[in-house]
């Protein structure tokens, strides 16, 4: 897939709508990311007309000296 976004963000999100070519067929889509109070990240991505994903990712603490 080769795609190119465009981006509008707030202080804890990011918002994006993306078009590009995936297997030579054109596709559009959007979605968003969070910086949640937590500290996990949530990221939505979205093809138009098509599926959904949401990943949602938090780090683990290092349980050795650095």
């Amino acid at each position: 897939m080769q795609a190119n976004l465009d981006l509008s963000y707030s202080p804890s999100m990011v918002f994006f709508t993306w078009a590009g070519f995936d297997e030579m067929d054109e596709i559009t889509g959007d979605g968003s990311a969070e910086l949640l109070d937590d500290g996990a990240i949530e990221i939505t991505f979205t093809y138009h007309n098509g599926d959904k994903a949401i990943l949602k990712a938090k780090r683990q603490p290092s349980s050795t000296a650095c």
